[in-house]
């Protein structure tokens, strides 16, 4: 029984606003909670006009708020970003809310440029105390002790889960030595992945949260009626990737017809290796690229994404993929 979720960037299309996003994307949670799928999480990411999502927190609220039984977090909180008792704070507030329902994902990245991320940091220098962050957050959702000096109001004794999320070894290692869940980015940066799942796995300790391993892997998938129709969908995902490869992000793109004609071979070459864990096409096509996915890399969870402009045509692709996912129970 794999169990399948969403993960979402609150995409702000051309043509569109913030506003409408949010709405959006609270309308593909209703969507996925209907269609079985299990998480709905959302990505901090800064300073891009194309991403809502920067006050992730926030946005999870509005997404919890408007659903009934689908878990909801974040896919992920960057660390490095935040002080460990905030974010305490935060979710502890969440979980508060929303009991049973919330998850917290970790990153170690920027989720930004260099600038911004100097914006947001103030006076951090760099992700290097990352584990030490990690250690000092779960630290905080601990029963608070009698003479402890700070503890997260509302945060301490609850609750959250708390995954590690990654696209190299060090987040691999790092999960195993301190046996928490794993979530491995291999929807945009796969080329660690089957050394990482394979470190992660070997290396697990069990720890108070969790006693085995337990890893998702993320997946683009883009379903449509016929081939060609997810290949053009696809398109504004491609476009998307070259914009930001060239220093251009902005709003998401409306698909085109003719890929070729907007990218460079070299851009091309690129964008096919970041997006190499991708299945597009009609909804036999979904399913057994879907099933040669998990057949061969045999993830504890999946976690689909799909960033298409027009949102109908993404509430159905997710639906496929749905229905692709089922077959495989």
């Amino acid at each position: 029984m794999l169990p399948y979720s969403v993960l979402d960037l609150a995409p702000v299309c051309q043509g569109s606003d913030t506003r409408q996003a949010f709405a959006n994307s609270l309308d593909l949670a209703r969507h996925a909670e209907a269609l079985g799928y299990t998480r709905y999480w959302l990505a901090e990411h800064h300073n891009m006009p194309g991403i809502a999502s920067a006050a992730t927190a926030v946005l999870i609220g509005h997404i919890a708020g408007g659903t009934s039984r689908i878990r909801v977090g974040a896919g992920g909180i960057m660390l490095p970003n935040h002080a460990p008792l905030q974010v305490a704070e935060q979710f502890g507030t969440l979980a508060s809310l929303y009991p049973g329902r919330i998850d917290l994902g970790l990153g170690r990245a920027p989720g930004t440029d260099h600038a911004t991320a100097r914006a947001l940091r103030r006076y951090y220098d760099g992700a290097d105390s990352f584990p030490q962050d990690v250690a000092e957050l779960l630290h905080y959702f601990e029963p608070a002790q009698p003479q402890q000096a700070v503890r997260a109001v509302p945060g301490a004794g609850l609750d959250v889960p708390v995954w590690l999320l990654g696209s190299s070894l060090f987040s691999a290692r790092l999960s195993a030595a301190m046996g928490l869940p794993f979530a491995f980015a291999s929807h945009f940066a796969p080329d660690a992945m089957d050394e990482a799942l394979t470190l992660y796995r070997r290396d697990f300790q069990p720890s108070a949260r969790l006693q085995a391993p337990h890893a998702m892997l993320a997946l683009n998938v883009v379903a449509a009626a016929d081939s060609a129709q997810a290949r053009r969908l696809f398109t504004t995902q491609q476009q998307a990737f070259v914009n930001l490869r060239r220093g251009r992000p902005g709003l998401i793109p409306p698909p085109i017809d003719d890929i070729e004609s907007f990218w460079t071979p070299l851009e091309k070459a690129g964008v096919a290796q970041a997006l190499a864990c991708a299945v597009v096409g009609d909804p036999g096509e979904v399913a057994e690229g879907i099933a040669a996915f998990v057949a061969r890399h045999r993830p504890d969870e999946l976690m689909v994404t799909a960033n298409i402009f027009e949102h109908a045509a993404r509430l159905r692709s997710f639906e496929l993929a749905a229905q692709a996912l089922e077959s495989l129970r």
